[in-house]
């Protein structure tokens, strides 16, 4: 190979990243499209009951009243769904149903919820946006880090959590 031919690759090389560039924003490809459904948080320590004894686990959290409406009911019908589709990783997370109110959720509600944790709400402003309207993601270590939307989609959700949880392992 001649010296002109290899200066010539070189060059090649070190241009090849700025053409590729200006042709990915020439056309619009959109290479920096996040890879989660749902809306990171700056991640918000939380403490005191129920937080410090469930720490170790992923937590998916409902915040509604205990009257619970359709979308209430809709709510936490796909936590427990999530957390049962997680399969051998579903040990790993529990559910949370916290309480903003004094009125008793109706038996048959409890019934259909059995195995998630139901706590009142202590503080309420720990949790941003309108905290009926999401879906909350709460880490091992006590961190408010995630919310999904109102009228999620549950397979995007399931596929956010599973990333969580293999990530979580390895690290």
């Amino acid at each position: 190979m001649s010296a002109r031919s290899k200066l010539l690759l070189i060059g090649a090389i070190c241009l090849a990243p700025l053409v590729l560039g200006t042709l990915a924003w020439y056309f619009k490809l959109d290479v920096g499209a996040p890879g989660n459904y749902g809306e990171l948080l700056p991640p918000r320590p939380l403490s005191g009951p129920p937080f410090d004894r469930l720490r170790g686990k992923w937590l998916l959290v409902a915040v509604d009243s205990g009257a619970c409406d359709a979308w209430c009911e809709k709510k936490l019908y796909y936590l427990r769904q999530l957390r049962k589709a997680l399969g051998k990783d579903m040990d790993r997370v529990e559910r949370l149903w916290l309480l903003t109110d004094d009125a008793r959720p109706r038996a048959e509600l409890l019934q259909a919820v059995e195995g998630t944790v139901i706590e009142r709400a202590q503080r309420m402003n720990d949790f941003p946006g309108k905290v009926a309207d999401h879906v909350y993601v709460v880490d091992p270590l006590g961190n408010l880090m995630m919310r999904y939307p109102r009228d999620p989609d549950p397979s995007k959700m399931l596929k956010d959590l599973q990333r969580l949880m293999k990530f979580a392992r390895s690290a």
